[in-house]
């Protein structure tokens, strides 16, 4: 196996990589390949700590099942029971909003929706990110229907300290994970720079889109968002992921004897509450494809290739992961990059547990690289053809005259300026963060962001019957765009002179 990684990794150009393997409640294989940081180069080991993103959303859950283990909650308890000041948009939603609808991406909230608050980086408290859920629209009436999202185990994180009177960090890493014995790991971006072991994020950002060109290392000091960490904030090493893996396949019994959470809890855990639709793969990958996807407490649950497979991805800038428990084999696997190549992460979990499944050999990774290069490709050249090309007409009004603050409720109020002949934006929390604006058509510009690990974006202002603005809406440049990367659903209106600048 461990030729095999180090092969794929070097073919696909990632930076570094860890892995690790349960069976039967023993560690089989835990360990590091490549580097650190492509900049200055340490080996990866058994010990290096890497972001595990949304995989992190089930140590969430985790921290939860014990309050509920503890009498303290219930799942089905009504959210304002726990947290008065919480609301939604709709009050009726507002009303009946429980625990286990936080964790399960039912809430008719869009895709995505509310992750400009913490992407690329924010300065809001976590209360305060709470607190602007109550202006963002739904996408859908409630419990109709399933869309990811990401602020709602932000809303969870904070019902943990509401109960217990202690940050979700704090729990997180005293009740949760020192209990089982993961003592490096961290909850907190200031917790992980400080540890010299872990791996640096890396991507790809000079290329036509984002994906393509060379493998960089990012800044880690722009990806800071410690409002969102209940969401996908842990960093955790092979060696460490395989103490939660044998917990996860022990039902929350701990080798001890102890338990770190009760059978009922992990029954729970594992029961699928949403349906999720089903993607249709190409042909030679149809082999992948499941029967049945449903969303649980934390964990994707569905059908692999005749087994049940209980598993969750992790994405945040510059890394992947995927922890993935195969609970009838007894199996569980982790596997992170610090780089942004899911085909390896994707393609040795299939390959892997094709392994366990007593199943041949398919090549996963190789032709999911196929796939993602025919997608990337045909992505480049929407962009690029003919009826892509922007209209030689505009801008309506001279540039000084677009210039102002402009406020969306649940985002705050963004700065455009003019100086020089150019225009500028700036955005309020993502501390630091601005584009200029270079005209593309009509009265539309699109972003020149100064940070790269943001995805274009193009900006249009909507102009009222006197040539004053009125409005100013977003959309990704790129379709292959990340859905965090939620530009659709803001929606700028000028401020008043004088006016709050703040979201209300």
């Amino acid at each position: 196996m461990a030729q095999r990684v180090e092969a794929l990794r070097e073919a696909l150009g990632v930076p570094g990589a860890t892995f690790a393997i349960v069976e039967d409640g023993r560690t089989t294989f835990a360990r590091g390949f490549g580097v650190t940081d492509l900049s200055a180069p340490q080996a990866v080991n058994a010990d290096t700590l890497f972001a595990t993103g949304s995989t992190g959303k089930a140590f969430t859950v985790a921290a939860l099942a014990l309050l509920v283990d503890q009498g303290r909650i219930g799942w089905d308890d009504r959210v304002i029971d726990h947290m008065p000041d919480f609301r939604m948009w709709d009050p009726w939603v507002t009303r009946e909003m429980t625990v286990r609808d936080l964790l399960v991406h039912r809430s008719g909230l869009g895709l995505g929706a509310g992750d400009l608050l913490f992407v690329p980086r924010s300065d809001l408290s976590r209360e305060e990110t709470v607190r602007r859920l109550r202006h963002i629209r739904p996408a859908t009436s409630f419990r109709s229907g399933y869309a990811y999202d990401n602020v709602l185990y932000i809303v969870a994180g904070q019902l943990i300290e509401a109960v217990t009177g202690r940050t979700w960090e704090e729990f997180v890493r005293e009740d949760v994970m020192r209990r089982i014995g993961m003592r490096r790991s961290t909850a907190s971006d200031a917790q992980l720079l400080a540890e010299p072991n872990r791996a640096r994020p890396h991507a790809r950002l000079n290329g036509a889109i984002r994906g393509t060109g060379d493998q960089v290392p990012l800044d880690e000091r722009l990806n800071v968002a410690p409002n969102a960490a209940p969401a996908g904030g842990l960093a955790i090493s092979a060696d460490e992921m395989t103490r939660w893996l044998a917990v996860q396949l022990a039902r929350g019994a701990l080798p001890e004897g102890e338990r770190l959470f009760s059978e009922a809890a992990s029954r729970e855990m594992w029961t699928p509450v949403v349906l999720q639709p089903v993607a249709e793969w190409p042909a030679n990958l149809a082999a992948t494809q499941p029967n049945f996807s449903t969303y649980a407490l934390g964990w994707d649950v569905q059908d692999y290739r005749g087994a049940r497979l209980v598993w969750h991805g992790g994405a945040v800038f510059g890394s992947l992961a995927a922890v993935a428990l195969l609970p009838d084999r007894n199996v569980g696997l982790f596997i992170a990059v610090n780089s942004e190549e899911g085909e390896m992460v994707r393609g040795l979990m299939y390959e892997l547990l094709d392994h366990y499944l007593g199943l041949p050999h398919a090549g996963w990774p190789e032709q999911l690289r196929d796939f993602k290069r025919a997608r990337t490709e045909q992505a480049i050249a929407a962009l690029q053809a003919p009826a892509a090309a922007p209209a030689e007409v505009g801008p309506s009004l001279p540039l000084a005259r677009y210039a102002g603050d402009f406020a969306d409720p649940w985002y705050g109020t963004i700065g455009i300026r003019e100086a020089g002949g150019r225009l500028t934006v700036s955005f309020p929390h993502a501390f630091g963060l601005s584009a200029e604006l270079e005209h593309w058509q009509y009265d539309t510009f699109r972003t020149r962001f100064d940070d790269p690990n943001m995805e274009p974006a193009y900006v249009t202002f909507q102009l009222d019957a006197d040539g004053k603005v009125e409005r100013i809406t977003m959309r990704a440049v790129s379709p292959l765009a990340d859905f965090s990367f939620d530009y659709h659903d803001l929606l700028f209106t000028p401020v008043a002179q004088g006016g709050d600048h703040a979201a209300p």
